[in-house]
């Protein structure tokens, strides 16, 4: 007798498997991205805005100005998924893949599912360019 296998076994240990793997996909998965190597340039500290921020997905960074004056630099990365963050408000950094949110102030979650705060990156200015430390 050879190896001889149902449809509906077939179908039956399909299903457990995509099962499976949707139970996995659900889990948190904390990724990071790396900082970009120091002297990295990264914009101009003119171009963002009181409130909001930039993305510079390139680079792996986000830099926002949550007060005036007041410039902070995270990873761009969501550390729910590894979505990129795509934008920024009412004091918050978006990533629209899951809908999780994150404090401008200090990478904080705000919102979920992520669990994990954005890594901040330390950046200085050379007149108005921004760039990493």
């Amino acid at each position: 007798m050879g190896n001889t296998y149902s449809r509906r076994a077939v179908i039956a240990g399909t299903g457990a498997v995509i099962a499976g793997t949707a139970v996995a996909a659900c889990g948190e998965v904390v990724r990071t991205a790396e900082p970009p190597p120091p002297g990295t340039p990264l914009g101009t500290a003119s171009d963002i805005p009181v409130g909001g921020g930039q993305i510079f997905a390139e680079q792996g960074v986000v830099v926002v100005q949550p007060q005036e004056g007041v410039f902070k630099a995270f990873s761009s990365v969501c550390t729910h998924r590894g979505c990129a963050i795509t934008g920024f408000g009412n004091g918050t950094i978006n990533c629209d893949c899951h809908h999780s949110t994150f404090s401008m102030a200090d990478g904080s979650v705000t919102g979920g599912p992520a669990k994990q705060p954005l890594p901040q990156f330390d950046v200085e200015f050379d007149g108005d360019d921004i760039r990493t430390v």
